[in-house]
């Protein structure tokens, strides 16, 4: 995983549910490569054609409210999104993508200085996000058991070398 980021900041305001992440009727999909061209669709559907490899999802409070569809995590993963920090996340989608290996960090009131667009460096391992204007956040710190899943790739990847050293 990488602890240190580099990407551009796609904007999203507050209570964007886990149908807005992924819309619930897309859910017939299963292979990754399926799922991940419908990313954000219900929020902004051209985010899939514009998102790279390693940009942040940044957002209000309570993304990822809704239901417990893991979709919403993979979906994100799966286009590459390095990390969503948002004021808040709703509590499933954020075991969901902890689970997944998708970091997520919790800061107030980020959304209100961060502009659709701007490029971001976030250290994940400090929880401290920079902005274009140079403007310093700081996110609360990852505990070492959450940040042991994320390195690990997901809880299935931890629990797997935990199980099988070496394998």
């Amino acid at each position: 995983m990488k602890t240190n980021l580099r990407g551009r900041a796609f904007v999203f305001g507050n209570n964007v549910d886990t149908d807005q992440i992924y819309p619930g009727r897309f859910v017939q999909y299963t292979d990754v490569e399926d799922v991940a061209k419908y990313a954000m669709h219900g929020a902004d559907p051209k985010f899939v054609n514009e998102v790279q490899e390693g940009d942040i999802i940044v957002a209000g409070t309570n993304f990822g409210c809704g239901s417990s569809r893991e979709h919403a995590a993979i979906t994100l993963k799966a286009v590459g999104v390095g990390a969503v920090i948002a004021e808040s996340f709703g509590r499933i989608f954020y075991r969901n993508a902890i689970n997944l290996g998708l970091p997520l960090l919790i800061c107030p009131h980020l959304a209100q200085r961060v502009e659709n667009g701007e490029r971001l460096s976030v250290d994940i391992n400090n929880g401290v996000i920079q902005n274009e204007k140079g403007t310093l956040m700081n996110a609360e710190p990852l505990s070492p058991y959450v940040m042991s899943i994320l390195e690990a790739g997901g809880i299935k990847p931890l629990i797997r070398a935990q199980l099988l050293p070496g394998a």
